[in-house]
């Protein structure tokens, strides 16, 4: 079931709603080399990851010239928190929706200089809803990201309303559930 989002400038589809995605995400770009893993998953690994059912991928298209101006990537998830008590294997598990991949498309950037904000319409007009629409749906309390290490970065995502744990309790995340390859990134979320 997709969410249904009317938007003025984007739309957005899974990335198997069409074969030739397949071949337009050859081209999609991420120009800062800290997010080049965010190009690779999108190329190497999204189409693997969405016919195994491991995380749904989005294509994020202007309306129109169809081109792609970004993606993200939704799985289920979850994160763990103390329980307040003294007993280190005491902890309470909180549902939420992991925003796993997240990019806007340099080429398109690049071609399109006049289109500002896109990472923000992505997340408010696309992501945002979705997630809450699953929390609707199945009962998710959060939405959560894994972010990288940039002090522009953390503050990007704090404008979105992600929060950061305090530092013993987001090391006691990193323990219980922080997949490895997120090894030095951030955890932050949102309730939703």
């Amino acid at each position: 079931m997709m969410v249904q989002i009317k938007h003025d400038l984007f739309r957005y589809e899974h990335l198997l709603a069409s074969m030739k995605n397949l071949d337009e995400i050859k081209a999609f770009n991420v120009a800062k080399p800290s997010g080049k893993g965010l190009e690779y998953y999108l190329k190497e690994s999204a189409e693997y990851e969405e016919r195994q059912k491991l995380n749904r991928t989005y294509l994020v298209k202007a309306k129109d010239t169809d081109e792609i101006a970004g993606y993200f990537s939704l799985r289920a998830g979850l994160f763990t928190l103390e329980d307040g008590t003294d007993n280190p294997i005491n902890f309470y598990a909180v549902p939420a929706v992991e925003l796993s991949n997240f990019a806007v498309n340099s080429a398109y950037r690049t071609k399109h200089p006049e289109e500002r904000k896109i990472g923000e319409t992505m997340f408010r007009d696309f992501i945002l809803p979705i997630a809450r629409t699953v929390a609707e749906l199945i009962g998710v309390q959060a939405l959560y990201i894994y972010a990288l290490p940039e002090d522009e970065l953390i503050e990007h995502y704090s404008t979105f309303g992600f929060s950061r744990l305090e530092p013993e309790l987001e090391e006691f995340v990193h323990k219980h559930v922080k997949p490895a390859y997120d090894e030095s990134c951030i955890f932050m979320y949102q309730i939703l």
